[in-house]
């Protein structure tokens, strides 16, 4: 079990941290959550399987321990409303911007994704993670096509709290 934990820890580590930036914003809390990621991840993998990918497995433990830990009521979470805009615009905002603006645009964008609901949010960082539909889908429970509809339209409202933010000299 030590040795598939190292395995764990090494090829998803990066991922890992990104995981838990996206639910916490303060690094002390961000830790946190890291570290009860990596116990629960630990604890797991004695029931390990094999039925499901080891990628799909580590995602479904992190995303659950985070989702668990920090999910709080939200009476301002954002609705899914289908507006014309992609991510890619808040990408040339952010390549626009060097340096520390470049830091500020990306947090800020996390910041937003912070505000969604859980499942949305999960299923934003699994597609910032650059996985598809299929592994979103097997991850999360629910079908591939609701996970592309989701996609899409949380993009659409990212883009727009974005520039939103942007022009109000967030």
């Amino acid at each position: 079990m030590e040795d598939r934990y190292a395995e764990v820890a090494r090829t998803f580590g990066a991922a890992l941290e990104r995981l838990a930036g996206g639910y916490e914003r303060d690094p002390d809390a961000r830790r946190d959550l890291l570290q009860e990621i990596h116990v629960a991840l630990w604890r797991s993998l004695a029931r390990y399987d094999g039925r499901c990918s080891l990628r799909t497995w580590v995602y479904r433990v992190a995303h659950n321990t985070a989702i668990s830990r920090v999910v709080r009521p939200r009476a301002a979470a954002p609705t899914l409303v289908a507006i014309d805009d992609d991510l890619d615009s808040v990408a040339e905002v952010v390549d626009r911007e060097h340096g520390v603006d470049r830091r500020r645009a990306l947090d800020r964008l996390y910041a937003l994704i912070q505000r969604l609901r859980p499942l949305d949010r999960q299923v934003m960082l699994l597609y910032l993670e650059e996985e598809d539909a299929a592994s979103i889908a097997e991850i999360t429970g629910l079908s591939a096509a609701n996970v592309s509809t989701k996609v899409r339209r949380i993009k659409q409202i990212l883009v727009r709290q974005f520039h939103e933010g942007t022009h109000h000299g967030e």
